[in-house]
């Protein structure tokens, strides 16, 4: 679906959602649009859009009152491409932190020349608009507490279209290797003998904390910046996270996934000898126009986070340079 909105600001309703609605609603947001869902029964991902901000979901509406009314019809993928003689390959792509103009012209070149796109729900699914019309469009996104496609499952779907000579994009936000799990593909890959390459994104690491005015190292400040998952909580048996080194470390430290658990974390460095007066932020959305944060000193983080509405995704940042901009 191209579109060419009739002036700014626009207002669109969105009619009929499929299981494709999210790739619907995007392109949509990308061209600045205030986009509302009409449906009865929203579903997992009409919810999960609405909960971060991005969609407003409604059970009655008049078109009369839209400047552009769009009738989801996203919902069927294509009919696969003319198998070839010889393996494909997959081609594991970054698409950045969710603005489109965040993905890489490698990666476009790769999304628009693919056969199959296998895509999760924080990439710049907006840009799926410049994919081949005849491209197979498969998604595998996890929806947290919600939806989602087992890896090992993921892992085959790419086997399985590259075997069939097809050249297969897998999709992802930020950085395939950044908590993305591209090495766990790269491997499937390697091992049944299908071609694979890589094709960097911009981590939301380091990007959605510079969209905010953070930078993640200043001169003076810090020597450097240390990624971590907080996915689970400190003391969880699946959280291998050395807390009590990261707060004695004198690094930024960058937490993703860690929205959940932001109270028992800045729990956990504040008793490891953490300052609690070192700044801090939570950025959630970051590079879309339901970007938001907070700021705050460690100790009263999670409370200015849940006042914010933080939710997930979202970016934590603690340390000094996160006080060293001067904010407009």
């Amino acid at each position: 679906m191209s579109l060419t909105l009739p002036g700014t600001p626009t207002t669109a309703l969105v009619t009929h959602p499929g299981p494709r609605v999210a790739e619907t609603v995007h392109p949509l947001i990308d061209a600045g649009a205030a986009v509302t869902i009409l449906t009865e029964s929203p579903g997992a991902v009409v919810t999960d859009l609405a909960d971060r901000g991005l969609i407003t979901a409604v059970t009655s509406a008049n078109p009369l009152d839209f400047d552009l009314v769009v009738r989801d019809l996203a919902t069927a993928e294509a009919a696969p491409t003319p198998v070839a003689a010889a393996p494909g390959e997959v081609v594991l792509v970054g698409g950045g932190p969710g603005s489109p103009g965040l993905m890489t012209l490698d990666g476009l070149a790769a999304l628009t020349a693919a056969d199959v796109i296998v895509y999760d729900r924080l990439a710049p699914l907006g840009l799926l608009d410049h994919a081949r019309q005849d491209a197979i469009r498969i998604p595998v996104g996890k929806i947290p507490r919600g939806e989602f496609t087992p890896q090992e499952r993921i892992n085959a779907v790419l086997l399985e279209h590259a075997r069939a000579g097809r050249s297969v994009v897998r999709l992802k936000g930020g950085d395939n290797f950044v908590f993305g799990r591209g090495g766990e593909e790269w491997n499937a890959c390697v091992d049944a003998g299908i071609p694979v390459r890589v094709v960097p994104g911009v981590t939301s690491a380091v990007a959605v904390p510079a969209l905010a005015g953070i930078p993640v190292t200043h001169r003076h400040l810090t020597p450097g910046f240390v990624v971590v998952t907080g996915h689970v909580a400190p003391g969880d048996s699946r959280n291998d996270v050395n807390w009590d080194a990261l707060a004695t470390c004198g690094l930024t430290v960058v937490i993703l996934m860690g929205v959940g658990a932001l109270d028992q974390i800045v729990d956990r460095l504040i008793g490891a000898g953490m300052d609690p007066q070192t700044p801090a932020a939570c950025i959630a959305d970051g590079g879309m126009p339901t970007q938001r944060a907070a700021r705050a000193d460690l100790a009263h983080l999670a409370h200015a986070a849940a006042d914010a509405q933080i939710s997930a995704p979202a970016v934590t940042v603690i340390g000094p340079s996160v006080a060293a901009l001067e904010q407009p």
